[in-house]
């Protein structure tokens, strides 16, 4: 991997990674389009940006991260159904990350639910974070064990989640947001157990500099996300993965004829 290539990967992460777009999905493309997909560093480096990203909310929320203990219960709760279906399918999951094919169906399907689910829901305005029960938080929970599959946005996935238990889009985004510090720690701090032989010394600089700019970028996609969404809401989300899908679909048929 150049740095050209992390650079790239690294503002993809930054960007993707809190909207309803698929995260990993977009880095699974990407770094297929670039070469580099089965490199072991790739695999490494798209773990560790995780924790730039994730360094990004604590430092937009960081009231919200001191504001009390009910706040980590619910967390806790609202993780526990990733962290549960996670341990049983770890080895899947890896396996259908392999599939560019199940990346773009999982970015057309999940483009065609973001068009309508404004429809969908009707939400509560008004609703704060404080406001959410534990029972909400694991129903939110539950959607985001749907996001386990490659090209489900796990952010998209938690969001409807909690639109579907009666939050608005806003508070919605937001727990979405904190959901994510936990539950992208669990997951990169596992992975990282697993592979952290393999990293090399000359790698690290890669590595630090991937996760600098994945927060810098996560910074600004944050709050530009937030602005976004209460103006527009998800519709033109769902457009924009239709589009990418469709596209995606069409490059790789031809390139693997």
């Amino acid at each position: 991997m150049t740095y050209l290539e992390a650079l790239i990967l690294a503002i993809i992460e930054g960007i993707t990674e809190f909207l309803p777009i698929s995260s990993t999905g977009h880095m699974v493309i990407a770094s297929t389009f670039m070469g580099i997909s089965d490199n072991a560093l790739t695999k490494n480096f798209e773990i560790v940006i995780q924790l730039g990203a994730i360094l990004s909310v604590v430092v937009l929320y960081w009231r919200t991260f001191l504001n009390s203990f009910r706040f980590y219960v619910k967390l806790a709760f609202a993780f526990l159904p990733a962290a549960i279906a996670g341990f049983f399918l770890e080895n899947y999951i890896d396996r259908l990350l392999e599939n560019v094919w199940v990346v773009i169906i999982a970015i057309l399907l999940g483009g065609i639910v973001l068009i309508f689910v404004d429809r969908w829901f009707k939400h509560a305005e008004g609703t704060e974070e404080q406001d959410i029960s534990w029972f909400q938080a694991i129903k939110i929970g539950c959607f985001q064990c749907i996001a386990m599959i490659p090209g489900v946005s796990r952010a998209a996935a938690t969001i409807i989640g909690g639109m579907a238990v009666g939050l608005n889009r806003r508070t919605a985004a937001e727990f979405s947001f904190f959901l994510a510090v936990p539950t992208m720690l669990g997951a990169s701090a596992k992975k990282m157990m697993d592979s952290y032989k393999t990293i090399q010394h000359h790698d690290i600089a890669i590595l630090l500099l991937g996760s600098f700019v994945a927060f810098v970028v996560a910074l600004f996609a944050i709050k530009a996300f937030i602005g976004f969404l209460k103006q527009y809401g998800f519709k033109w989300f769902g457009y924009y993965r239709i589009v990418v899908g469709v596209v995606l679909a069409v490059i790789v048929f031809f390139m693997r004829v």
